[in-house]
């Protein structure tokens, strides 16, 4: 633990506020409970309907090698389904990792010995959480008609950085991610307001990109020089180079992904998109993806390294997939998957993930 502290990306105010974040949330009690036992698994809804309910699988394994990223045959273990959703997850120093329970609106904390407890109640529908140096909790939140980037923790640091754009309330807030300098980068995917944002330190939301449909997670380089984002209708993962004033310079095709969405497809989540969502990046600087093939890896180069098959249902045309990601554990070599049927994976790796930000 004293050498995670030395190399890890939090200053020591924002270290005294994580450290009161884990003795709260562990004695916080909406139930604390062990994840060696899983939940009976819960069935979620293919995008268009519903869907049959197929099980959580428990045996899942990696079934190829990424050399420097996990061996072949590496477990894929499944520490509880039936989450109220799953998603937006991020590290903490201690080991542990959040993630939000979307629709029963809480946060939730997973410790690295694997006890789950209630983080946060009444996250106003978090979905994608961060960090910032502080150790200010910031989220995307998505409640019916009070949708808003803000400050969910400290409880009397609570902000909102933003709640609109030109006027117009945001219509689907969905990924996050917070610079070293204090600044949001966040994601909206459909309506008018669809597009990329930037909230300089102290300043008001601006757009810095709406070229596409669907942009969906967003991710800082090591040197924050470039900014990725996920992109659910394209080809490629997006790549922008930042500019001094946190603004994007033009886009460019990064990374080709190995999902693709198909449209007539009878699988409808297949036929509407790639499923290109969640993303996290490893102190090697390659970069994680989530999409409908399970969690895609890639080069800092751009190059497709292989693809860990988190995915199931397919032959039911109802697949289910990783939402989102997140390394962490003592020494961040962990990284946690959450998905369909509200679950939540932890991955042993052999790769680590980057030490120099939360996320």
């Amino acid at each position: 633990m004293r050498r995670w502290k030395a190399r890890f990306w939090v200053p020591i105010l924002a270290a005294s506020l994580f450290a009161a974040a884990c003795t709260q949330s562990g004695s916080a009690p909406a139930g604390t409970e062990s994840a060696a036992t899983p939940a009976e698994p819960a069935a979620a809804p293919a995008a268009g309907g519903a869907a049959p309910a197929i099980p959580v699988p428990t045996d899942l394994v990696a079934d190829t090698a990424i050399p420097g990223v996990i061996a072949a045959g590496t477990k894929i273990e499944l520490l509880k389904t039936g989450f109220e959703g799953a998603e937006g997850p991020v590290g903490m120093p201690d080991g542990s990792v959040l993630f939000t329970e979307t629709r029963a609106s809480r946060i939730i904390r997973i410790d690295p010995s694997g006890n789950i407890s209630t983080f946060l109640e009444h996250s106003n529908e978090a979905n994608g959480l961060g960090f910032d140096a502080q150790g200010r909790l910031i989220a995307v939140q998505r409640a019916p008609n009070n949708q808003k980037v803000g400050v969910l923790y400290p409880a009397d640091k609570a902000a909102v950085l933003a709640d609109r754009y030109d006027g117009k309330p945001f219509n689907r807030l969905n990924d996050i991610m917070i610079d070293k300098k204090g600044g949001v980068y966040f994601s909206d995917s459909i309506g008018e307001n669809t597009g990329l944002y930037y909230i300089p330190p102290g300043g008001k939301a601006i757009r810095i990109f709406n070229e596409t449909t669907n942009p969906n997670g967003v991710l800082l380089s090591r040197d924050e020089k470039t900014l990725y984002a996920n992109w659910e209708d394209g080809e490629y993962l997006l790549a922008f180079d930042v500019k001094p004033d946190g603004t994007l310079g033009p886009r460019r095709n990064f990374a080709k992904y190995e999902s693709v969405k198909i449209p007539g497809h009878k699988d409808t989540r297949i036929a509407e998109g790639n499923g290109a969502d969640g993303l996290a990046i490893d102190s090697e600087g390659r970069i994680y993806a989530c999409t409908n093939r399970g969690v895609e890896v890639f080069s800092p180069e751009g190059q497709h390294l292989g693809t860990i098959r988190l995915v199931w249902g397919e032959s039911e045309f109802a697949l289910r997939k990783p939402a989102n990601l997140a390394f962490a554990g003592r020494d961040k070599r962990t990284l946690y998957v959450f998905g369909a049927g509200g679950s939540a994976f932890k991955i042993q790796m052999l790769s680590q993930g980057f030490l120099g930000r939360a996320k």
